[in-house]
């Protein structure tokens, strides 16, 4: 009999307002085995999985948006790091460290070897460090960044969840590029991680009263570049407060993905991208993997990294049948870093 094997499926569909508990299912059920491999597939057992803020959209069984939404019955996908454990592809051998973007929320599945990436296995760096740092969460602040908003020495950046997997980045990449970095952030010890990092200055939007305010007094000459991930109110503030040319890297809206028809922020200041002259940048990630801004990133961030010049901060859940509260508690702000569930040691074999 094949080992047991856990795997989260989705319950239902929610199109608008909060999931919960009850939308998902956690199932064991038998693992698959190298016996039942067809040709050019891989057995993989999962180290790491991600949540990330972009799995709402997956979860409201809308068919026109850029990326597939899951299926009710079915095992939640996404990204993740795992080891081959058997292969019938001459890509991949027992034991490579693999990575992609199909990660099915399972202990052990099999892949075509198309949706797989081998990754260096080197000692003391994480394999969870795939999914972070040197991950889609940093190509999309470099893409926003770096690629879009064409930063300037001496220019202001606001960026919104400066302590979240994306907006940690963002703040570093600024500040090596000489910028003066305003970072917000949900509880003190997000801003004192904020501050860490090197921003000019912080503050936590849910205690400073006036948001209006608080932008102004961090940044009371204005702001150059925005990096939205929060959309919102934050965006509305940012809206009054952008400099003549100011840019805008559009990267989340998570303040209003649980929003209904009824309770969705409506932006007052809109009126100002005209007469700043404003340009606002929504961008998908995976539009730029196949670009040259892929190689830059890895070139510039590994150098970084080992030259002790970048740090990020991971918030690990461990065990997969807590992936469903840890997917949810993301859409609340209760993640510190960026959001990863650890579901098997690398070392370990089932």
């Amino acid at each position: 009999m094949a080992p047991s094997n856990t795997s989260i499926k989705l319950v239902r569909n929610i199109p608008s307002g909060s999931p919960t508990l009850k939308d998902f299912k956690v199932e064991s059920i038998d693992a698959p085995t190298k016996s039942s491999l067809k040709p050019n597939q891989v057995l993989i057992r999962t180290l790491y999985l991600s949540c990330d803020p972009y799995f709402r959209g997956r979860l409201t069984g809308t068919r026109d948006s850029y990326v597939a939404s899951f299926e009710p019955g079915k095992p939640i996908e996404g990204l993740g790091v795992g080891v081959v454990e058997a292969s019938t592809s001459p890509k991949f051998s027992d034991g490579d460290l693999v990575t992609g973007g199909a990660f099915l929320w399972e202990t052990r599945f099999v892949s075509g070897d198309s949706a797989l990436t081998k990754v260096p296995s080197n000692a003391g760096i994480s394999p969870a460090n795939y999914l972070g740092v040197l991950g889609m969460p940093s190509f999309t602040a470099y893409v926003g960044l770096v690629s879009l908003c064409s930063p300037k020495a001496g220019e202001t950046v606001l960026v919104s969840a400066a302590s979240g997997a994306v907006g940690q980045m963002v703040v570093q990449l600024a500040k090596a590029r000489g910028l003066r970095v305003v970072g917000a952030a949900g509880s003190d010890d997000k801003v004192e991680f904020i501050k860490g990092l090197g921003a000019d200055a912080a503050f936590n939007y849910k205690t400073c009263g006036d948001l209006q305010s608080a932008v102004k007094k961090a940044a009371p000459e204005g702001i150059d570049i925005y990096f939205d991930n929060v959309g919102g109110e934050f965006l509305d503030v940012a809206l009054k407060n952008m400099r003549p040319f100011g840019r805008i890297a559009a990267c989340g809206m998570i303040s209003q993905y649980n929003a209904t028809p009824e309770t969705a922020y409506q932006l007052k200041n809109i009126v100002n991208i005209v007469p700043k002259k404003v340009s606002i940048f929504g961008y998908i990630v995976t539009d730029y993997y196949a670009k040259p801004d892929y190689k830059n990133f890895i070139d510039e961030v590994s150098a970084k990294l080992q030259e002790g010049k970048v740090s990020y901060k991971l918030d690990e859940v461990v065990g997969l049948e807590n992936a469903p509260q840890a997917l949810l508690d993301l859409f609340e702000g209760k993640n510190f870093g960026k959001r990863v569930v650890k579901v098997t040691d690398s070392n370990q074999r089932l």
